[in-house]
C-alpha cells in the first residue's frame, strides 16, 4: 500500500537514457558518411571512458593506465589481421576482450593484491608507469612497427562480409556499447554494487565488517579492463591502425577527462563527457583562425567545468540522490544500509 504523502522519486536517468539512445540511433540517417566515421569512433572511446568510471567512479581506483588495455587488445587484434590473416569478428571480440581481462588481472594483482593496502596514489602512478613503459616498449620494438605504429589492411569481416567503416560498422560498435553499457548498469546496481557503494561511503568501516576491499577493486578493474580491451581491438580495425599512443598517457588522460567532464559514477557521463569534448574539438579544430590554439582552448574548457562543476555535466543534469543511487529493501520491512533514503526510494511501498 502507497504511504500517503510520499512523493514518487523522478527518473531523470532512465528518460536521459533512452533520449541518448534514440539520438545514437539516427545518427547515420541524419549526417554524412563522413560524420558517422566520426561518431564511431566517439562510440568506442566511449567504452573506454566507462571502463575508466567503473574504476574510479564506482571503486575508487584512480587509474592513468586505461589505455594500456586497450592498447594491448589493439596491437593483438593487428597482429592477428597482418601476420595470421583472421579478422572474423566472432573471434577478434573475445580475444581481445580476453587480453584486456587478463592484462588488467596482471596490474591489478601487482598494484592492488598485495599484503598492504595500496593508496590512491601509489594505484595511480602505478596505472601511470605501466602505460608509460608499454608506450616505450612498443615504440622500439620493430617487430610491432615501433614508433610508425602498425597498420591494418584487411577489414573485420561476419563470415564473409566485410565491416567497412560506415553506417553498419556504427551500429555493430553502438551494439557493443549498449551491451557493455547494460552490463556494467547490472554490476553496479546487483549485489557487488552494494559492496562498492560502500566502499565509495567507508571503505575502512566495510573491510572492519570482513570484507575483502581490495580483492572487489581487483574484480572490478579487470572487469573494466575487458570494455578496454574490447574498445581497443575494434579500433584498430575501425582506424585501420594502432600505435604507441594509443596505448600511453595521452589516451588514459583523456579517458580521465572524458569520465570527468561528462561526470564519473554514473556511466552515462562518460558517454556524454566523450561527446561533448571530442564535438567541441573537431569544431574548434575545423576553424582556420583556432587551429593553432584549439588544444589550449579545449584545455581551459575541461579545467573550468571540472574545477567549478565537480559533478560533470551530469550534476546539471540530475540530482545527487539520483545520480550518486541508493539501495532501498523492496520486499517491505525496513530499509538496508541506506537509512530512511534508502526507504524514501522504493517508490512508496510498504
Amino acid at each position: 500500500m502507497a504511504a500517503s504523502g510520499t512523493k514518487k522519486p523522478r527518473r531523470v536517468m532512465l528518460i536521459l537514457e533512452i533520449l541518448i539512445l534514440i539520438g545514437l540511433l539516427v545518427v547515420p540517417l541524419v549526417t554524412s558518411d563522413f560524420h558517422t566515421i566520426i561518431a564511431t569512433r566517439m562510440l568506442l572511446l566511449a567504452m573506454l571512458a566507462i571502463s575508466f568510471d567503473l574504476c574510479w567512479g564506482y571503486s575508487g581506483i584512480m587509474t592513468f593506465g586505461q589505455a594500456l588495455f586497450f592498447g594491448v587488445a589493439g596491437y593483438v587484434a593487428a597482429l592477428l589481421a597482418n601476420k595470421a590473416g583472421y579478422v572474423q569478428i566472432w573471434g577478434i571480440v573475445p580475444i581481445c576482450m580476453l587480453v584486456g581481462l587478463v592484462s588488467s588481472f596482471l596490474i591489478g594483482w601487482f598494484l592492488l593484491l598485495g599484503k598492504r593496502t595500496p593508496t590512491i596514489i601509489f594505484v595511480a602512478l602505478g596505472t601511470l608507469t605501466a602505460s608509460y613503459a608499454a608506450e616505450r616498449l612498443v615504440a622500439g620494438w620493430q617487430w610491432v612497427g615501433a614508433g610508425n605504429g602498425m597498420s591494418v589492411w584487411d577489414f573485420m569481416k561476419v563470415g564473409s562480409y566485410e565491416l567497412e567503416p560506415g553506417p553498419v560498422f556504427y551500429y555493430v560498435i553502438l551494439g557493443f556499447l549498449i551491451v557493455a553499457y547494460i552490463a556494467s548498469r547490472w554490476m553496479v546496481r546487483s549485489q557487488l554494487g552494494l559492496v562498492l557503494a560502500g566502499m565509495r561511503q567507508n571503505e575502512e568501516r566495510l573491510a572492519f565488517f570482513g570484507y575483502r576491499v581490495q580483492r572487489f577493486k581487483a574484480l572490478v578493474f579487470s572487469f573494466s579492463g575487458m570494455i578496454a580491451g574490447l574498445s581497443g581491438g575494434l579500433y584498430a580495425f575501425h582506424e585501420g591502425f594502432i600505435g604507441p599512443g594509443s596505448m600511453g598517457i595521452g589516451l588514459s588522460t583523456y579517458a580521465v577527462l572524458y569520465g570527468l567532464f561528462g561526470g564519473v559514477g554514473t556511466l552515462l557521463g562518460p558517454i556524454l563527457g566523450v561527446g561533448a569534448i571530442e564535438t567541441i574539438a573537431f569544431i574548434l579544430s575545423d576553424i582556420d583562425a583556432l587551429k593553432p590554439y584549439w588544444p589550449v582552448i579545449l584545455g581551459v574548457i575541461m579545467l573550468i567545468v571540472v574545477a567549478y562543476r565537480p559533478t560533470g555535466i551530469m550534476g546539471l543534469i540530475v540530482t545527487d540522490r539520483e545520480r550518486i543511487g541508493s539501495f532501498g529493501y523492496r520486499g517491505g520491512g525496513e530499509p538496508d544500509a541506506g537509512g530512511k533514503d534508502a526507504k524514501e526510494d522504493t517508490d512508496g511501498t510498504a
